[in-house]
């Protein structure tokens, strides 16, 4: 992943003999070497409740050391115990390195309730900088425990973690026409995958809502291409508009009320808003003969950027909400497409066409510092994490294989996510409640 620096950082060394100090993440460099953290097993009484914590500490270990910015420390290494009740011998951590060190106890309670605690000490400031306890039913330790890597990863980074989210995807069943694409989800480390479709129609492009468990996506259900929403957690389904067409290309407004989407009739391929309560909609571009899709709202709601071929090949555009002061921000050689806006609003990733070779790219909302941070022969559809750090999409091979990867933004970290099936089109939720 992107490097990562402090404020008061002169070089890598001098780092490790600062006290505890939050971290910026400098979006623009990488870095030479992931933070070493001792994680060490959560105390427990019963052989139940070890096994739980050793579950536990796996999610965690298995969420920070994915993102790129931590390593964790062989516990061969450590010199002492970690007890949540004694005194930490600092010193001992200081001798291995050790940036932070992580301890917490489980404990079961009535009605299938699990009792988690945990702490990170600082060994340098010879602090406990953060400790906290959770009480949730057993099935839950999961979630738990991404929960304890967004707290751990927000303490030693100072940006918010997205390790308790979830991924909308499109599953891949079967091979070249006989294939079956069925909307899905899953953690964001791939884990609790689940069908939501049952395959019967073609569905593509689904977008999570930000505020509510519900998904917006293109169905062929009744053979003409139209925008659904579908309620997550009760599988109810409804169509959303009635336009004459085919409407496709939806996402969310930052609040959940409106959604926006492209609709293509009579040779043209305009943008439409519609308010999900009312059903009112307003047509925001009104060209003829072009194509203006893949709409995405800022982060304030107040423009949007879709990619266009209105002056050729395909273009990245800005367009306040009310469809007024329509401005080109791509400037460079090749096709832009799937433009969508970063949570922070800093940035825009898009899928970008040149000579053959399909790149993820990011640029500023103004059009400029375009980077490029990923080149295959096929990549496409990029989707942000909520603390807008890091980057899935989908990667197509010359077999027809398609899979999800990640990326930060700095162009660092690249990992394939475990999924059950070929995957594409993913979708990441906002941080869960």
């Amino acid at each position: 992943m992107g490097k990562i620096i402090s404020t008061v950082l002169l070089c890598s060394i001098f780092w490790f003999k600062l006290s505890y100090a939050v971290l910026k993440i400098d979006i623009n460099q990488g870095t030479l070497e992931p933070m070493p953290i001792a994680v060490a097993g959560f105390a427990a009484d019963s052989w139940d409740e070890k096994q739980v914590g050793r579950d536990i500490v796996d999610v965690v270990l298995n969420d920070l050391e994915n993102s790129g910015l931590f390593r964790a420390i062989d516990r061969v290494s450590f010199l002492e115990e970690v007890s949540m009740d004694k005194p930490l011998g600092y010193h001992n951590w200081r001798k291995i390195n050790a940036v932070a060190v992580i301890g917490g106890a489980v404990q079961f309670g009535d009605q299938n309730q699990v009792s988690v605690q945990f702490k990170i000490w600082d060994p340098y400031k010879e602090a406990v900088i953060e400790g906290m306890s959770y009480q949730v039913q057993k099935k839950s330790w999961r979630r738990l425990a991404h929960k304890i890597a967004d707290r751990i990863y927000q303490k030693m980074t100072g940006e918010s973690g997205y390790f308790d989210t979830r991924i909308l995807f499109v599953s891949h069943l079967g091979r070249g026409k006989n294939t079956k694409k069925r909307l899905a989800i899953m953690d964001q480390d791939g884990a609790n995958f689940k069908l939501l479709t049952d395959g019967k129609h073609l569905v593509l492009t689904p977008r999570f809502d930000p505020k509510n468990q519900r998904a917006i996506y293109m169905s062929y259900e009744h053979k003409v291409p139209h925008v659904y929403i579908l309620d997550i957690e009760r599988g109810w389904q409804r169509l959303v508009g009635h336009f004459k067409g085919i409407s496709f290309s939806p996402r969310f407004s930052p609040d959940g009320n409106y959604a926006i989407m492209s609709v293509a009739n009579y040779g043209s391929t305009n943008i439409f808003e519609i308010n999900l309560e009312d059903g009112k909609t307003t047509k925001l571009t009104r060209d003829i003969g072009a194509i203006n899709t893949s709409p995405s709202y800022s982060p304030d709601g107040s423009k949007i950027v879709f990619n266009s071929d209105r002056a050729g090949r395909g273009q990245i555009y800005i367009m306040n909400r009310n469809g007024s002061d329509i401005t080109k921000i791509s400037s460079g050689s090749g096709t832009y497409a799937t433009p969508v806006w970063s949570p922070r609003g800093d940035f825009i990733a898009f899928t970008k066409i040149e000579g053959g070779t399909f790149y993820i790219g990011v640029m500023r909302p103004d059009g400029s510092g375009e980077r490029l941070l990923t080149t295959s022969w096929l990549d496409e559809g990029p989707t942000w994490s909520p603390n807008g750090r890091v980057i899935m999409f989908t990667r197509q091979k010359p077999d027809g294989t398609s899979n999800i990867y990640s990326i930060d933004v700095t162009g660092y970290n690249e990992r394939l996510i475990s999924v059950e099936t070929d995957a594409s089109d993913p979708a990441w939720s906002p941080l869960l409640k």
